[in-house]
């Protein structure tokens, strides 16, 4: 890295046009899932014949530690894998071999929906991740299929999260996003089998990300309507945040059997405290989850552009950043196309 790059790492970390810092860089490797989720990927528009990014189109492992290393010394300090289906990319170990050896990061995770993690847990923690989250939204096998599309089962996730567990990865995390009248009713099961065992389950309330889904305000099951519903079988006690920024509300169980949280976008927004920028797997870079374009990368970065340029970009694009979607949802849900989830990572 050059002189110049080096000397903005020690400068205050950049902040946006609501003086917001840049802390998390969500980098998205693939555009690709096995599964088909209708809130993410509804297969009757995700078929057989649909064309996804040529692979030539991807960052490389180079690119990413390239880019990711910008970011870091522009105050990223929070590195998370997604897709797509991340496990679904065959070098995903140079990827996080990349990122791991990093100065100034401090944490690099992976969301996968587990169904290949069996597989790849213990090669994933040799390259130097440090924490996995898993996609789980039931245990109920029916209810399952139901959610990601009939592309996967109950026991392949749980065979996944052991191996993750047998290969040292601690704390787990399972996320549920939870949809009025489909996954509702399994929410008190789910903790059941995982209260006591150190992995936390985090409960997601849909979103309208993208255009695609036929998002219904009417679908949301607020957080507190979960919480209130668990809290009757199993008392809770609200937790401190870990860190200014953090989506999950946090709470323990009383009996000491662990903690769970609740990720409220819709009812609870908060934008005010956003730190997380996101980077397309061709090498796109978006600002908000609930983005309607974004600031390519990939062609300055092979055009042969220095990083003091690169650098130069993405100090302009965050400045000029002020989203705060889910803070206006409230005044006007808004029908204009948005970037689908998959293609930016969640």
């Amino acid at each position: 890295m050059n002189s110049s790059v080096t000397q903005l790492q020690s400068q205050s970390a950049l902040r946006d046009r609501l003086d917001r810092p840049m802390r998390d860089l969500r980098i998205s490797v693939i555009d690709r899932c096995n599964y088909r989720c209708p809130y993410c990927m509804p297969a009757e528009i995700y078929g057989e014949s649909y064309r996804f990014l040529p692979r030539a189109h991807w960052l490389t492992p180079g690119e990413i530690r390239r880019l990711a290393g910008l970011f870091v010394g522009l105050g990223v300090n929070k590195l998370r894998i997604t897709g797509g289906e991340p496990l679904l990319r065959r070098d995903l170990d140079e990827i996080v071999a990349g990122l791991a050896g990093l100065e100034g990061v401090e944490d690099l995770a992976l969301t996968t929906n587990g169904t290949r993690l069996a597989e790849r847990a213990a090669e994933l923690r040799e390259a130097g991740l440090k924490r996995i989250t898993v996609s789980l939204d039931s245990l109920d096998e029916a209810v399952c299929r139901t959610m990601n599309g009939g592309r996967g089962d109950v026991a392949t996730v749980l065979e996944g999260i052991d191996a993750a567990r047998a290969a040292g990865f601690e704390p787990i995390k399972v996320n549920a996003m939870v949809q009025r009248g489909i996954n509702d009713r399994t929410v008190v099961d789910l903790i059941e089998h995982f209260r006591g065992t150190g992995i936390i389950v985090r409960f997601i309330e849909y979103m309208d990300v993208g255009t695609l889904n036929g998002w219904q305000a009417g679908e949301v099951v607020s957080s507190k309507v979960l919480l209130d519903r668990i809290a009757a079988r199993w008392p809770l006690e609200a937790l401190e945040s870990n860190y200014r920024g953090e989506v999950a509300k946090r709470y323990a169980f009383t009996d000491g059997q662990g903690e769970i949280g609740f990720i409220s976008s819709v009812s609870e927004p908060f934008c005010g405290d956003c730190h997380r920028s996101r980077l397309s797997a061709e090498g796109t870079l978006y600002t908000c989850l609930f983005a309607n374009r974004g600031t390519d990368l990939r062609e300055p970065l092979r055009a042969g552009v220095s990083d003091a340029d690169l650098v130069g970009l993405l100090q302009n694009v965050w400045r000029n950043r002020a989203d705060r979607y889910s803070e206006l949802r409230g005044e006007k849900i808004t029908r204009e196309q948005r970037v689908e989830m998959y293609r930016m990572g969640g």
